[in-house]
């Protein structure tokens, strides 16, 4: 519903609620940046009332944390009268990348579904234009709060916003574009969206709501495996990836990186899944999640339960690990002690034949590595990059030593090229085609 509806929907039920304690002045509360507390003031001797009856007021505030559920930050929903109802927080997370200064993307609206046939609710209405690489290390962005039905919905839909707000970038510029990166030059590109994601990216991921309780989801826009390098077409693209994390499951990783006592910033942390029994190589390394250290060298990785890898790395550094086991609702500690590395690059050009402009191919940079807490060596991921059809890439660093190199594409067979030399000082020439 529109800011002013809601507004005055929260109001109307807030007021009703303070009233029947015999207090005429009420209070409302929007997440930000719609607005924040708002206060309208009592007559003097309400207030005198009030302070003689603290102990029954906060009786009352109780009450408003059922109130509240239908006063919701940026996101709107209604129900059938005598329905029972829950509460769906929604927020917004990166799993980020160390290729760009900034990535923006305008959030237009978040929609979900009880199934196929099923109606669209609006639970978030945020029309922002947010910058990924700022939503790393725990730092979440609300997107909204919605009353829904109780029961299984099935779907989430995301709305890719076509106008920026009237915010600024990191350059203290206004958003030239609704969906945008900023390059290592500070350079802007465009980032296009397939045609057939204009009306919505589709996230199939199942949760429930149930009465009087509140679910909360992260949306986590992995922002690495989003933006597409530009190719034959001239356009960067951005084809969202969206993990969705409901918090109830997740567990939290956290630590330091750092090198000989002294903290690393901007060192890429992910959580990363090895199955050799995968028969096709791309699927053999899955980065389920990632971030990247601040200026003290500290991550934070939201993480649901299961085995994982967590790797480190950044540009002359080599790359490091450990294996963790993560259960829910649990706090893990994983420090990193980095050592300097010589450096190399890597440069080749993408070709998918009888493939579009748009269609691109994912190149996945591996080595084998004995991760600390594990048996055996297993293949890890350091890094990785979208290039689109007809596009190159051009000295993209690695540390020195033997890779193992797995491109795909959808709709062809993966390619994997064994024991690809990075020499220090040397570029490496690379080119991958799709026959």
């Amino acid at each position: 519903m529109p800011a002013s509806e809601a507004e005055a929907q929260c109001e109307r039920r807030l007021t009703f609620a303070i009233r029947s304690a015999r207090f005429e002045g009420y209070f409302c509360l929007k997440l930000r940046p719609m607005w924040a507390w708002r206060f309208f003031k009592a007559t003097k001797e309400e207030v005198i009332r009030v302070k003689a009856l603290r102990l029954w007021i906060w009786i009352v505030l109780s009450f408003f944390i059922w109130m509240l559920a239908g006063c919701g930050g940026g996101g709107s929903s209604s129900s059938s009268v005598g329905s029972a109802t829950g509460t769906l927080s929604v927020s917004l997370l990166d799993a980020t990348t160390g290729e760009y200064n900034a990535v923006y993307v305008t959030i237009e609206e978040v929609h979900v579904n009880k199934g196929e046939n099923g109606n669209w609710k609006v639970v978030a209405s945020p029309g922002q234009t947010y910058n990924l690489l700022e939503l790393v290390n725990g730092v979440r962005e609300q997107l909204g709060i919605a009353e829904l039905e109780t029961g299984h919905y099935t779907q989430m839909r995301m709305i890719i916003g076509k106008r920026p707000d009237d915010g600024i970038n990191i350059l203290s510029e206004p958003h030239q574009y609704a969906n945008y990166i900023i390059d290592k030059s500070n350079e802007y590109h465009e980032l296009k969206i397939p045609s057939g994601l204009q009306t919505g990216i589709k996230i199939v991921h199942g949760f429930d709501i149930i009465e009087n309780q509140t679910t909360e989801l992260i949306l986590d826009f992995d922002a690495s495996e989003s933006v597409v390098n530009a190719g034959s077409s001239g356009q960067w693209l951005l084809k969202p990836t969206i993990k969705v994390l409901d918090t109830k499951e997740c567990s939290i990783i956290s630590g330091i990186v750092e090198f000989d006592g002294t903290a690393i910033e901007g060192a890429l942390v992910s959580a990363q899944i090895y199955d050799p029994d995968i028969p096709d190589p791309k699927d053999m390394v899955v980065v389920q999640a990632s971030t990247s250290t601040d200026e003290i060298g500290s991550y934070t990785i939201f993480l649901q339960s299961g085995t994982y890898n967590i790797v480190v790395y950044k540009d002359e550094y080599d790359a490091d690990c450990a294996e963790l086991v993560p259960a829910s609702n649990t706090s893990y500690k994983q420090d990193f002690s980095l050592s300097t590395a010589p450096t190399g690059t890597v440069s080749g050009s993408v070709i998918i034949d009888g493939g579009t402009d748009v269609q691109h191919a994912t190149i996945s940079f591996r080595q084998s590595a004995q991760c600390e807490g594990s048996s055996a060596e297993e293949q890890i991921q350091v890094k990785s990059l979208n290039v689109a059809n007809g596009g190159s890439y051009n000295n993209f660093v690695l540390p020195e030593g033997t890779y193992t190199v797995v491109a795909s594409t959808f709709g062809r067979t993966t390619q994997e090229f064994l024991g690809v030399e990075i020499t220090a000082g040397a570029d490496t020439r690379l080119d991958v085609i799709f026959p």
